[in-house]
């Protein structure tokens, strides 16, 4: 039997369409919904801008090399201000004879109604990531004087990646935004959000968004209308729309396959239902608890009270009772990126999606993981995720590129650039997150504890600002140095956001949580008192009682002391000390994790045996160490080395 038609099944679906108003509602009544359009938006020409007229002057003179078309009504009316003051035939001759970019098919009609061929089509989505993408691929920019037709408001990724690149650019205003002349359905729309009478609102353009929450604020009901979007569903017809939702502190629930109207609709009537659900499930449970642990938690520097903990099963195992540094018959071990590219089972499953995809797909995260779990031995499960999906729903534009890992594409360089990355005051929008541990929690076997965790606020803070990988952290010290005001603000919004994030999964099925420092080793122990350790202390702080927090950095041994007066009641060790210095160090008072270097299992058995050993006699059967490797398992790791090490801890540490 086929599946079902989509359909809305009646659901109450508000669009702020603006050209056609008409054919939406059709559309959406077709799908069984029921429409309220209003349209949100109108184009104003900008009479006494002359940018306009300026450029095209220095167009026919010469002096422009390429042309960026953004949108067609902004092409019609460049041509129509133009041809006013300058012959209208020596201004096309003039455009066809320089390179020109159109930002995919709007513009591209209103070219081909003109008898010009653009130099370059951006495919889609036709975002001004593709506009990049396609001149670094076909139209190098270096040292060429670019002029980028602007519409409402300036497009400052794209000027900003435009002059990263070495180009000259000049902008040229051809029209404004405004509300439409009869706002009142607007208003209409926004009085059924705010008052919970409408199921999924649909933006078919980043301008609404701006215009809605302006209608909003003028009718006092912006709070109301922002409360009712946690369980009303959001539909974005694609990446700009997302964007501006995101930068106002709105989620993003839906974004259709193709950046059309179509495919929105008919995408969005087979999915809205579900989204409903999660939504309201989300309301009602993990973001609603995460909040209310944080405002309740123990007072600053306070002793994390783990008796408190949620009754689980597998709170009477080797793990949970080494994090509490209980006596345990063996020490437990499990390892970090224990599911990966090291296993078939797991590179044939990552052969069908993106990574990304694979993250965002609870069942399948759930999957390689208990895998995992159950091919190891181990004692423990940490949720199949990355650290870095938390950064997008924050405003940033993360991509994991093949062969070049994770990049931001918007990264903050400058103190102002600040003000755009999105505290996470809801945990909504990373639902599959929350789904992924209460899947694998339902999964797993029950005697199996499973871990919940997230990138520490430098590290992530740290991506957020140099873009992607980096040796030396340039641009990360250069703004906590130079703009410490920035660096705290910065480092404060990480902070609560992952406070609320990691209490989110706590309340979703995870016994524990940890916290990856990954590129922390970098700084200075002084810098580190300075610019990190009161973050993570807040974190520790506003953490679930109950929940023993695991607190891992690498690169620099120094750190270790302050990496536990920051907050931990486990510390993670890499393998750059010994283990018995490392507990030293942090003192008896906690617990340890570590500390084998992964590189190790690419020897042999008695070598891995070997070292193991060592390890295992520098914890010297003191209650509180937790076994694993001083980072993730290496990709070309065999995996009976992994099982063969998991047996030999197991039967070595046997009390």
């Amino acid at each position: 039997m086929g599946s079902s038609p989509p359909s809305y099944d009646g659901l109450r679906i508000a669009s702020f369409e603006s050209r056609k108003a008409d054919d939406t509602a059709r559309m959406i009544e077709r799908f069984g919904g029921v429409a309220h359009v209003s349209p949100s938006m109108r184009e104003i020409p900008v009479e006494a801008d002359r940018s306009v007229v300026d450029f095209g002057h220095r167009l026919i003179t010469g002096q422009i090399e390429a042309v960026i078309l953004l949108t067609g009504v902004g092409t019609r009316e460049m041509v129509a201000r133009v041809e006013r003051h300058i012959d209208r035939q020596r201004f096309l001759d003039a455009l066809a004879d320089v390179k020109t970019i159109v930002r995919g098919p709007k513009p591209l009609a209103v070219m081909r109604e003109l008898q010009i061929t653009p130099t370059i089509v951006a495919p889609e989505p036709n975002t001004w990531r593709e506009v990049l993408a396609e001149l670094d691929a076909k139209l190098p920019v270096a040292n060429l004087t670019v002029a980028v037709q602007e519409y409402g408001v300036p497009n400052v990724s794209l000027v900003a990646g435009l002059e990263a690149r070495g180009a000259i650019v000049e902008s040229f205003k051809v029209y404004r935004w405004d509300l439409p002349e009869d706002a009142a359905p607007l208003r209409e729309n926004i009085k059924r959000l705010a008052a919970g009478e409408l199921d999924l609102a649909m933006f078919t353009s980043a301008q609404q968004v701006l215009h809605v929450l302006r209608v909003a604020q003028e009718l006092d009901l912006e709070q109301q209308v922002r409360d009712a979007f946690r369980q009303t569903a959001i539909a974005s017809v694609g990446p700009t729309t997302s964007e501006m939702l995101r930068a106002n502190g709105l989620p993003v629930d839906f974004e259709p396959s193709h950046p059309k109207l179509g495919h929105l609709v008919a995408e969005s009537a087979a999915q809205a239902k579900s989204i409903l659900e999660r939504k309201q499930t989300i309301a009602a449970g993990w973001n609603h608890y995460a909040t209310v642990v944080t405002q309740a938690a123990a007072p600053r520097g306070a002793q994390r009270d783990l008796t408190q903990h949620d009754n689980h099963p597998s709170q009477a195992g080797p793990f949970m009772r080494a994090c509490r540094r209980e006596p345990v018959p063996y020490t437990p071990i499990w390892l970090m990126r224990q599911a990966g590219r090291y296993m078939a089972e797991y590179r044939e499953v990552r052969a069908k999606q993106s990574f990304l995809e694979l993250c965002k797909n609870p069942t399948l995260c759930s999957e390689v993981m208990c895998t995992a779990v159950d091919r190891l031995g181990v004692d423990a499960a940490i949720i199949f995720s990355d650290l870095l999906p938390i950064l997008e729903p924050m405003g940033l534009d993360l991509e994991f590129a093949p062969g070049d890992g994770p990049q931001i594409h918007n990264p903050v360089r400058e103190s102002e650039d600040v003000s755009r990355v999105i505290e996470l005051e809801s945990t909504e929008s990373l639902h599959f997150v929350f789904e992924t541990v209460t899947q694998t929690r339902k999964d797993l076997p029950e005697h199996i504890p499973l871990i919940g965790f997230s990138g520490a606020p430098f590290t992530l803070a740290s991506y957020a600002i140099e873009g992607g990988g980096s040796r030396n952290f340039l641009h990360t010290k250069t703004l906590m140095y130079r703009e410490p005001a920035a660096w705290r603000e910065l480092m404060e919004r990480l902070s609560r956001s992952i406070t609320r994030y990691l209490n989110a999964q706590i309340a979703a099925g995870a016994q524990a949580v940890q916290l990856f420092d990954s590129w922390v080793g970098c700084l200075s122990p002084a810098d580190y008192r300075t610019f990190v350790l009161p973050h993570v202390r807040s974190i520790a702080d506003g953490l679930s009682p109950g929940a023993p927090l695991i607190h891992f950095g690498t690169g620099n041994p120094s750190l270790l002391p302050l990496m536990a007066e920051a907050g931990g009641d486990v510390i993670g060790v890499d393998w750059r000390i010994d283990l018995a210095d490392a507990w030293r160090t942090v003192g008896y008072d906690r617990a340890v994790q570590g500390n084998l270097d992964p590189t190790i299992l690419l020897a042999d058995r008695e070598s891995i045996e070997s070292q193991a050993r060592a390890v295992l006699a520098s914890a010297a059967n003191r209650p509180g160490h937790i076994f694993n490797l001083g980072h993730g398992v290496l990709q070309q790791t065999p995996v009976d080395n992994v099982k063969a090490l998991v047996e030999f801890v197991h039967a070595e540490s046997k009390r």
